[in-house]
């Protein structure tokens, strides 16, 4: 029962820290891009430290890296990383989440408030979460389980390593700013972790274990009109504003976010703006495949000639860049990764699941960069929604799950 409530009071202590990242500052480079990320980094760092790690610093970009050392006896075990983000997205407001706690969920319809109304009818896997204890927000904000429940989790875990002795190698833990921007691992020190294998906890339902991911491309399109006084626009006037909406109407609706799933990949326009003269449009685009994607990214570049053929004396210019890639080819090359992951989460009594991630983590970008990563459930569920929760118990199993992975690293 300690357990549970230590890791309640860490997880509700961190959703109701704002830590909701900017996708502009972002983009533009900055890292963290809001200073309340920074913050939270060295609070972390401080509590790491009440734990009884000794070996932490945060980076200047506000990764929390800490190291416990292997215990005596085994120090040519391998090192194994854990990894979780702290910042929340910024579709949805992460500022003065007010958590509310149902204790035994009755499996009842919940009005949370706000008009936000979660119900076991529609939501299978709170229908299956009956008797738990189901987190959940006021209906204004959203929770912050993605991912704080990752957090919590491996904070919890560390701290009954070392208190209950646990032999162990060396174990490592990183806590990466800037992961909903897409931009978590673009300066996590590499040169600083020894671990060649990791886990991020950044998933959701109790035994879901993600080993494949989106191949994702942002497309970035420029479309240039001509400006003229609109009460003299012809024949002269093309308006670039016009021109983007009409290439957004020769993407296929059923090939949107909204209407795919499963294996499906998609095109979506994430961002508008602009004026007669100019006017901008990025899209993600997403697949699980370069020959996919590849084939998403050719269709966009003959849209938008199309466009320009449509709308004569008017310009496109389109910009694709690589977010992150599909991190099974890369898992599938270093099966004992995921080998150990299933052996844990089966210790545990727990049926392991594997399904696609539709979208990225942190250990998308790390597996690609040479450090297999697989996915972790953390208990947390509708992400990026104000109808977001979690379950504490399947938060709890996640951070056993962190354990019993030590454990079985330490074996001979």
């Amino acid at each position: 029962m300690e357990n549970s409530n230590n890791l309640l009071e860490r997880f509700l202590r961190y959703v109701k820290t704002w830590t909701e990242s900017n996708t502009e500052n972002a983009n533009n480079g900055v890292q963290p891009s809001s200073p309340m990320q920074m913050d939270f980094a060295k609070e972390l760092e401080n509590e790491l430290k009440t734990i009884g790690i000794t070996d932490i610093f945060v980076s200047e970009h506000a990764y929390v890296c800490a190291r416990i050392p292997a215990t005596k006896g085994y120090e040519k075990y391998p090192s194994i990383g854990f990894l979780a983000h702290m910042d929340t997205v910024d579709e949805v407001t992460g500022k003065n989440v007010n958590p509310q706690i149902f204790k035994n969920y009755d499996g009842s319809v919940l009005n949370i408030g706000n008009g936000i109304v979660l119900d076991p009818a529609k939501d299978k896997l709170l229908a299956q979460s009956k008797g738990q204890t189901i987190i959940t927000t006021d209906g204004s904000t959203l929770l912050g389980a993605d991912d704080k429940a990752g957090i919590a989790a491996i904070m919890t875990a560390a701290e009954n390593i070392i208190r209950e002795n646990i032999p162990h190698g060396q174990i490592e833990i990183i806590f990466s700013p800037d992961e909903e921007t897409g931009h978590g691992m673009d300066n996590v020190p590499t040169d600083w972790i020894q671990s060649k294998q990791c886990y991020t906890l950044d998933g959701g339902h109790i035994g879901e274990l993600e080993t494949e991911c989106f191949t994702a491309y942002k497309s970035e399109l420029t479309f240039t009109g001509i400006s003229t006084h609109t009460g003299t626009a012809r024949p002269n006037m093309v308006n670039s504003i016009t021109m983007l909406s009409a290439f957004v109407n020769f993407l296929p609706q059923t090939e949107s976010p909204e209407t795919t799933d499963g294996y499906q990949g998609f095109y979506a326009p994430m961002q508008i703006s602009g004026g007669i003269e100019q006017s901008n449009l990025t899209i993600f685009n997403r697949d699980f495949t370069m020959e996919k994607m590849q084939k998403r990214l050719d269709n966009i570049d003959i849209f938008a000639k199309a466009i320009e053929a449509k709308f004569p004396g008017g310009k496109v210019d389109v910009k694709h860049t690589k977010q992150y890639v599909n991190m099974k080819e890369k898992l599938d090359e270093n099966p004992l990764v995921v080998e150990k992951l299933v052996q844990a989460v089966k210790k545990l009594g727990i049926t392991p699941t594997f399904s696609p991630i539709r979208g990225g983590t942190d250990g998308s970008r790390l597996t690609e960069m040479g450090i297999p990563t697989p996915n972790v459930f953390t208990g947390g569920h509708n992400f990026h929604s104000r109808s977001e929760w979690a379950s504490l118990e399947q938060m709890e199993a996640a951070s056993k799950t962190v354990i019993e992975l030590v454990k079985l690293w330490a074996e001979a």
